[in-house]
């Protein structure tokens, strides 16, 4: 065997030494430095800085990018670049909220690091001496109403004829992370109606500005008043009979949308819709928020099972759905995607597009949905142990599913929260 070459790193000859024969040594080179690396991208102008991180696919890039200098974080929290940023991106889905708390998006959810700053997130801001019931969730904001059932008395409504709880007395809307709140002025306690309070989706409208839209079912017509945070001030805005409402349509149909704890509230392109497929109803309650005007329109072909339709916007200028038709229990459940162009056409015109086939050994039950994102649980089928209720998010525009998180606590209503890390948010209120 050939002798083992000594491989010991040589050492270039000082000043002044001789240099043995056959070894030859190459001039020293520049080495860049990580300063001068940092130091050559700040010498990028602001203005195309910003076009490129204009760019960044997701708000967590974005975030990651501002703590690389402190030149990079002074452009990042700009208010006019944020504004920018914001109107270019959809707010991550970062958890949602029920009855009981605030339920954080985790590992490997891609929001789970967003949501972890969210470690703190509760409503112990609000005023203390009521208990608050949330409504609603949207654009970073949290709408609760004063429990009803606090100034409530069956017994007292079986006595004096009162079919419904009474319109509430108190009603916030707040900012869970800068730990703000409005408090809103009472609609008249005399309004003979079951009520829901919601909040309209942001428009061009300032980010601090915001709408809530109070929807009362009375027993001979249907209305609408809208809250501006501009004004501070109630305004009748819709109001239509449900004789005019529900003309050449049947009995079961009029009585049904009149009950509120009945339907289900979605919202696409500018329209809120209400469904009543729980118990297998064939209609959709429109109100244009344009135009403040109520409407009747009818589901596509199929059999809908309750909790099992999600309208949701689907592209350019058209209404999708989302839901579990009867048509396939036996089969396994399928997630079906349809779709219909608003451009005239008649809405029983619709297309299914695609199909998702989930675990077949589950059930499915669709939860909340928003522009952007649906929420939705499963739970198998049967099994020995306490019931595990995982949830999950899909992304409207991707279609794509993600693991949010798991609980065996059951199910209550669920609201998205989505919104921007701290860093990126603005104060909503």
């Amino acid at each position: 065997m050939a002798p083992r070459k000594n491989m010991a790193r040589r050492r270039p000859p000082t000043a002044g030494s001789p240099v043995p024969a056959g070894l030859h040594f190459l001039p020293s080179l520049p080495v860049a430095t990580n300063k001068k690396v940092a130091s050559r991208l700040t010498e990028i102008p602001d203005h195309l800085l910003a076009e490129i991180f204009l760019r960044l696919p997701a708000p967590e890039d974005l975030a990651r990018a501002s703590a690389a200098c402190v030149s990079f974080r002074r452009l990042v929290t700009d208010r006019s670049f944020l504004r920018s940023f914001r109107r270019l991106h959809a707010p991550p889905l970062l958890g949602f909220l029920d009855c009981a708390s605030f339920n954080p998006a985790l590992p490997p959810h891609p929001s789970a690091p967003a949501a972890r700053a969210l470690a703190n997130f509760s409503l112990s801001f609000l005023p203390s001496h009521c208990r608050w019931v949330v409504q609603d969730i949207r654009d970073g904001r949290v709408l609760l109403v004063r429990d009803p059932e606090e100034d409530w008395c069956p017994l007292f409504s079986i006595l004096f004829s009162r079919i419904q709880p009474p319109v509430p007395s108190e009603i916030v809307v707040c900012d869970p992370l800068h730990r703000r709140y409005v408090l809103l002025p009472s609609l008249p306690e005399d309004l003979a109606a079951s009520v829901e309070h919601f909040l309209v989706p942001l428009g061009e409208e300032s980010e601090a500005a915001f709408r809530v839209i109070c929807v009362a079912h009375c027993e001979t017509r249907l209305a609408a008043f809208v809250f501006s945070s501009n004004t501070r001030q109630w305004q009748a805005a819709a109001s239509k009979s449900w004789s005019d409402l529900f003309l050449g349509r049947g009995e079961l149909t009029r009585t049904t949308l009149m009950d509120p704890t009945c339907l289900k509230r979605h919202y696409a392109y500018g329209c809120f819709y209400w469904d009543y497929s729980m118990i297998k109803g064939k209609e959709l309650l429109v109100l244009d928020t344009q135009r403040m005007e109520f409407s009747i329109t009818d589901l596509p072909p199929g059999n809908w099972r309750k909790q099992g339709l999600a309208i949701v916007g689907a592209g350019e200028g058209r209404l999708g759905d989302k839901g579990w038709p009867d048509l396939l229990k036996e089969l396994g459940y399928d997630l079906t995607y349809t779709s219909v162009r608003n451009k005239g056409e008649s809405p029983s015109q619709w297309q299914m597009e695609k199909i998702i086939s989930l675990d077949s050994e589950y059930q499915y039950s669709i939860r909340d949905a928003t522009e952007r994102y649906m929420l939705f649980i499963r739970v198998k089928s049967s099994s020995l142990q306490p019931p595990l209720f995982e949830y999950f998010s899909m992304d409207i525009k991707t279609l794509q599913i993600q693991r949010v998180c798991s609980t065996h606590r059951r199910p209550s209503k669920a609201c998205i929260y989505t919104n921007f890390p701290p860093l990126l948010s603005s104060k909503a209120i």
